[in-house]
């Protein structure tokens, strides 16, 4: 039975992320500065960043002020009604501050714990990705109407091409870098695209058979991993586990098991 709740909660998401998007992507100015800095100097807050938040958390207050906000860039609101949003407003800053496409907005929306709605969109790349639990997962893009999602069929784990991301700070990342060229002989090869919301929504699309990465906040992850298993992969953290700071990793169905295992041993999640 599909719930109006989520219809109304996956409404206002798309709203939101379509209203932030095109602020982004309009209103991006050529001398774009940073103003805040986040884990390292490299890792950057932009003015459009939290431009954004402030668009997206705005129009949610003006239609549920009830509900809760976790937000990148500070928002933070306990709620009272159940329904907590949670916001990544710009994934893929770097991408975004040097003009490269892969970049989105992240919407999700929790009831009770446990994620409902996610939206990601990507601007630059004219796709939106979204997913109401039980309903599947689908996009928007070049073709004509909606399109359903689906994984790709399983491949074996050494025809399987897989993304990741890097941290950004500085030892971390070398160990990432460790685990990564440990893991790219074992595999098709690897891809590092910039934004974790969309290397899941590319799970989801059958571009990529797995992706992984460590370090991700809630916003990070939160449309993107609903996307994802709606679309008929498997997510989780360290076996066992559900995704978390310590480690995501997303697979078609054949590809999941192996990689996490493999991650397991290489000790991805710490230094």
């Amino acid at each position: 039975m599909t719930d109006p709740l989520h219809t109304d909660l996956l409404d206002l998401a798309q709203e939101a992320a379509r209203r932030a998007g095109a602020l982004l992507r309009d209103g991006r100015p050529a001398d774009l500065a940073v103003a805040a800095t986040k884990s390292s100097p490299i890792d950057v807050v932009t003015e459009m960043d939290i431009a954004a938040e402030k668009l997206i958390t705005g129009l949610i207050a003006e239609h549920r002020p009830d509900d809760g906000i976790l937000g990148e860039e500070g928002a933070a609101t306990e709620g009272t009604s159940g329904v907590r949003w949670v916001i990544d407003p710009l994934d893929g800053t770097v991408n975004y501050l040097y003009g490269l496409p892969t970049w989105a907005v992240s919407i999700a929306a929790e009831q009770n714990g446990e994620t409902v709605v996610g939206v990601v969109t990507a601007p630059m790349r004219g796709e939106t990705f979204h997913a109401v639990r039980g309903r599947g997962a689908w996009a928007t893009g070049a073709w004509d109407g909606e399109r359903r999602l689906a994984c790709r069929p399983t491949a074996p784990l050494e025809q399987a091409l897989v993304s990741t991301g890097f941290n950004y700070v500085a030892d971390v990342r070398a160990h990432q870098a460790d685990v990564a060229q440990r893991l790219i002989p074992l595999l098709r090869d690897i891809r590092r695209g910039g934004s974790a919301a969309v290397d899941l929504c590319d799970v989801a699309a059958g571009r990529l058979d797995g992706y992984y990465e460590r370090g991700l906040h809630p916003w990070d992850l939160a449309a993107g991993d609903l996307i994802a298993r709606e679309a008929g992969a498997l997510t989780g953290g360290r076996p066992g586990e559900r995704p978390s700071g310590d480690l995501t990793v997303a697979g078609t169905p054949g590809v999941f098991e192996p990689l996490q295992r493999l991650l397991e041993e290489f000790g991805a999640w710490h230094d």
